[in-house]
């Protein structure tokens, strides 16, 4: 016999169901029914706009929430980096699922890392902080703006590579053609252009119809919007350091709220050390006031009776406050809160001043 069903609310796109998808297998193995719906966000709907302009207004969160809110649903599933860390009256986070990895990853179309991108590469991504962060990494970088789910931004990456290669296969094809009865020509590649779309995998293959103004030698995202989309077997990409490019606050966790007279839900969903970490990291954003303006990377692993917290601050000229700090776990988060106040006083808050007077 099975509880009551439960209305989940949730974005649309490929990864965010597949998220979803996550939080109901979690309530169906303790035996609740559990109903996805769908929801337009404003993010959602503004194609040509940067995510941290979007973000600071929580465009890919607000939507859900109100539904919550309103009795709609009973509750909505979110990635917690994109949730404002203030949160609306009436709504609490009962859950903070076990986390996936939190760190960025490079994809390049032949699996290069960062150091061996040739001098002057392009290198897509719309996050303010990664931005700083390969500015700070590799000056010479061009980085250009990149929006589109996850697919479509490794297509983009793709693309150029694999249209020029479809075209030397074409055109050595022609020349095979030319040389048929040729006992001494040996053609530059064992497949035809046919045979060699066909062992392309999904992606790939869209890759090559799309037409890009940009050509990107490679982009930055989170590794665990790839790894749930399924396509970390599927595309090359090197792992980036957590201490030179320090994630988004909250990245890698899924997070769901509901109003407080169904936080019995906190005892299926929540995973307390991830729980413990993502505290810490929005703790240290909330106080330094950064939101999603200003280029802030905070990492928190929780190591025995401490939280290693890791906090880089950027500002518009490329000037950097960083600090890691052991944080006692059982005053985690009044610790952060004062790790914050020291960086601000290091010029972190001079920072994410002129961060967000430049953003705006």
């Amino acid at each position: 016999m099975t509880t009551r069903t439960l209305r989940l609310a949730t974005r649309g796109s490929d990864l965010a169901l597949r998220q979803a998808a996550s939080v109901r297998e979690a309530l169906e193995d303790r035996r609740y029914e559990v109903e996805l719906v769908e929801v337009e966000t404003e993010g959602d709907r503004i194609t040509d706009e940067l995510i941290h302009r979007l973000g600071r207004t929580g465009a890919f969160v607000r939507a859900l929430d109100e539904r919550v809110l309103d009795g709609e649903v009973d509750a909505a599933v979110h990635s917690l980096k994109d949730m404002p860390t203030e949160q609306p009256d009436g709504l609490v986070v009962v859950g903070v699922l076990e986390r996936a990895p939190a760190n960025d990853v490079l994809i390049t179309p032949d699996g290069a890392t960062l150091n061996e991108l040739p001098e002057g590469a392009t290198v897509g991504t719309s996050s303010l902080r990664r931005q700083a962060q390969l500015h700070h990494a590799r000056p010479d970088l061009t980085v250009e703006p990149l929006r589109g789910n996850v697919d479509t931004r490794i297509e983009k990456v793709l693309a150029p590579s694999l249209q020029a290669e479809h075209e030397a296969r074409v055109e050595a094809d022609k020349e095979r053609k030319g040389h048929i009865g040729d006992d001494d020509y040996e053609p530059e590649y064992d497949q035809r252009p046919e045979e060699w779309f066909d062992s392309l995998t999904e992606i790939e293959r869209n890759a090559l119809s799309r037409e890009e103004s940009v050509e990107y030698d490679a982009i930055v995202l989170a590794e665990a919007g790839l790894q749930r989309s399924g396509l970390d077997h599927h595309v090359p990409f090197t792992r980036l350091s957590t201490t030179e490019f320090v994630p988004a606050p909250g990245q890698g966790a899924i997070a769901v709220t509901a109003t407080e007279n169904i936080t019995e839900l906190n005892e299926v969903l929540d995973f307390p050390r991830t729980r413990v970490e993502t505290t810490v990291e929005r703790t240290l954003l909330a106080e330094l006031g950064g939101g999603c303006i200003a280029p802030i990377g905070v990492h928190a692993v929780l190591q025995g009776s401490y939280v290693h917290a890791t906090v880089q601050v950027f500002g518009p000229d490329g000037d950097l406050v960083e600090a890691s700090r052991d944080l006692p776990v059982e005053q985690h988060g009044t610790a952060a809160a004062d790790f914050a106040a020291d960086l601000r006083d290091r010029g972190a808050a001079e920072l994410v001043e002129r961060a967000t007077e430049a953003a705006e």
